[in-house]
């Protein structure tokens, strides 16, 4: 008895994934999770809200946030008014924000292409995968 040839399974389309930061001697200066925390209090306005839109507890935000801008020696955020007005990006805080998220999608799309090059299989951003609702 002969057995039927195995069907080839449809060629897998993994997603490069990327952990990228920066720190100094050892110690976390900024990354996605920071610049995702800064979009987060620009959409909300308040860092309590960004850290429940995060899943984090405001403890957590507030340590993460003050790290950073004593790293950086610059201030971030800033109130927004009173207390119960919350807080906003400063100049500085939107532009690190920007700059981290526009390099990190610069070196995604390299790290895309490259594999393209070298892995015997295609593979994709995860921005596609989520456009294709995965």
């Amino acid at each position: 008895m002969t057995t039927p040839p195995l069907r080839s399974a449809p060629a897998p389309r993994p997603t490069v994934r990327l952990h990228l930061w920066l720190e100094e001697d050892g110690e976390m200066v900024f990354g996605m999770g920071r610049a995702m925390l800064l979009l987060a209090i620009d959409e909300h306005g308040s860092l309590k809200k960004a850290a429940e839109a995060l899943g984090m507890s405001y403890r957590a935000a507030w340590g993460k946030l003050k790290q950073t801008e004593t790293a950086l020696g610059l201030r971030l955020v800033e109130k927004a008014g009173s207390n119960r007005e919350g807080y906003r990006l400063t100049t500085v805080g939107r532009e690190a924000m920007d700059r981290f998220r526009a390099w990190f999608a610069t070196v995604e799309r390299c790290a895309v292409e490259s594999a393209a090059t070298v892995l015997p299989w295609p593979v994709r951003q995860f921005e596609d995968k989520v456009r294709d609702g995965e």
